[in-house]
């Protein structure tokens, strides 16, 4: 059962959302923060596998406390949980490690299915918020394109496997269609994510498909 932490500044909502999560089962709320910083400190002393995270709050914003605890707590994922839909607060909350995006209207259902992911180690976005993500990636791609190779720093193969990994595949999916052994495949991608600076899929993704892998 995925152990969860709420940040929101509104304490109705706040409230509103740990009984709803409390109630289904499906998850373990283990604390709730009003800020950012309380956030932050939340993090690293219970250590929950998920963040729910809004973007607007005081002390420390969302996108900042995103950016510490992923920093400071690899096991924990961000899924953010807010009203603001604009292209720039969803980029910039992925940029910073965020590895699920659901605006506040989602039900129950969708949120459980976040968070359940974002558990999982998935990266998903809700699906008001899917197609503009898809063409988002789809014009800095036809941009890229006509730029040299973005990446020259990986290998063939980091770059092939970088383009499966863009394309959602899982390392075992990636051994499979490679014919490679799943520890040949760990190692790359350990390379690749050490060559591009970042800490995890979710913003390896995020770079591979700016630049067009993944299509």
């Amino acid at each position: 059962m995925p152990t969860v932490l709420l940040a929101d500044d509104h304490p109705v909502y706040r409230n509103g959302l740990r009984m709803m999560l409390a109630s289904t089962g499906e998850v373990e709320v283990v604390g709730t923060a009003a800020d950012g910083e309380e956030a932050v400190a939340q993090a690293m002393t219970l250590r929950p596998r998920v963040v729910v995270m809004d973007l607007q709050m005081p002390r420390l914003d969302g996108v900042q406390a995103t950016q510490r605890i992923v920093e400071t707590c690899p096991q924990t994922h961000v899924l953010v949980l807010t009203m603001h839909e604009d292209d720039e607060s969803v980029f910039a909350a992925m940029l910073a490690g965020a590895r699920g995006y659901l605006l506040k209207g989602a039900d129950q259902t969708e949120i459980l299915r976040a968070v359940a992911a974002v558990a999982g180690g998935e990266v998903i976005f809700g699906p008001a918020l899917a197609g503009r993500v898809t063409r988002y990636f789809s014009r800095l791609a036809a941009v890229r394109s006509r730029e040299q190779d973005p990446f020259p720093q990986l290998t063939a193969r980091e770059r092939e496997i970088l383009d499966l990994i863009a394309a959602g595949l899982s390392n075992t999916r990636i051994a499979e269609r490679l014919s490679l052994s799943p520890k040949t495949v760990r190692n790359n991608v350990s390379n690749v994510f050490a060559k591009l600076q970042v800490a995890d899929r979710a913003q390896a993704i995020v770079r591979a498909r700016e630049a067009g892998f993944g299509r």
